[in-house]
């Protein structure tokens, strides 16, 4: 971890991983907002939630994620949670709807999320 990373958990059903946020102006901000549990929606293997008073800063906005990327949607004002393909993936990685602002990693398996995907809320801590 380096010294601007911020460490988070993320609790969805019996499934719990630690994520990194990067050091960047949205990032904080997303940090700053927890914790917070709210509603999960799916899309093919990307869970999403609202979470409030997010400035999106667009320092990383992009359409090119990976397995395990956390990014922030500021239309929408959601954050993103990459575990896997999306109905616009046409190889193994996660395609997002839209340009989303990467702001953070899960550390470890992403992938271990496709086992909570009958969960209804997620829970995001400082951790």
């Amino acid at each position: 971890m380096t010294q601007s990373s911020k460490r988070i958990r993320i609790t969805v059903g019996g499934v719990q991983l630690d994520a990194e946020l990067k050091g960047t102006k949205t990032a904080d901000q997303v940090y700053a907002a927890l914790p917070i549990q709210a509603p999960i929606n799916t899309w093919g293997e990307e869970f999403y939630f609202k979470i409030p008073g997010v400035t999106d800063y667009r320092e990383t906005a992009t359409t090119r994620v990976h397995i395990g990327d956390i990014a922030y949607w500021g239309a929408g004002q959601v954050l993103a949670i990459f575990f896997g393909r999306t109905p616009m993936s046409m190889g193994c990685d996660p395609v997002p709807a839209d340009r989303v602002n990467v702001v953070g990693r899960i550390v470890g398996d992403a992938t271990q999320l496709r086992r909570a995907m009958e969960a209804s809320t997620i829970k995001v801590e400082q951790g």
